[in-house]
Order: C-alpha cells, then structure tokens, then sequence
C-alpha cells in the first residue's frame, strides 16, 4: 500500500527528468530519475533528502512559468493557459513532498509518529 501512496513521488520525478532531458539537462535527468531510489533506504535522511529535492523541482518549475510566460507576453501570445498548466505542476510536485507526513510512511521511515 505504501507503493501507491509513494506514486506522486515517483511521477513528479519523472515529470521533472523530462523537463531537463527536453532541455538538454541529460545528466540532471537521469538524477531525477534515480532519486526515487533513495526510497530503498529505509532511514529517517533518506525521505528528507527526497523531500527537499522535491522542494526544489517545484522551484523549477516556478522559475520555468516565470520565464515562459515572460517570453509569451513578450512575444503578444496567450500564456494562460500554460501558466494554469506549470502552476498546477509545480503545486503538485511541491504536494508530493507532503506524502512523507503519513503515518505508515513516517512508520517505515523512522521519522516518529505524531499523537
């Protein structure tokens, strides 16, 4: 059951690779991809860590709205709608670093559980 609730990790991940791989980024791509490996690690650092890569996948994403919708304005096309598409991305690669709060995760992870 813990594979299912892990699934958002494993697709923001994925989502953030293709973005450097179609950047030309092929070595941080492949990082990307590689991170959810860390889950192998049944210690307390290792969703930390995925925790904050996350974190900062959602920044990229921010950073890459920022800079499309820049150049869209710029150039007089419509950049709604892929503003609403990298903001709901980004807001759901940053959820996914929220998976790590759940009781059976924390459990198997050594992170404590809350009463």
């Amino acid at each position: 059951m813990n594979f299912i609730r892990l699934l958002p990790v494993f697709f923001s991940f994925l989502l953030i690779s293709a973005h450097f791989q179609r950047a030309g980024l092929s070595l941080i791509a492949l990082l990307c991809l590689l991170a959810p490996g860390l889950l192998y690690f049944t210690r307390p650092w290792s969703p930390r860590i995925l925790q904050i890569l996350l974190l900062l996948s959602a920044v990229e994403w921010v950073r890459t709205l920022v800079y499309l919708v820049q150049l869209r304005q710029d150039l007089g096309m419509d950049w709604t709608r892929l503003a609403i598409i990298l903001g709901g991305v980004s807001l759901f690669t940053a959820a996914s670093a929220l998976v790590f709060q759940h009781r059976e995760i924390r459990k198997k992870y050594g992170l404590g559980i809350r009463e």
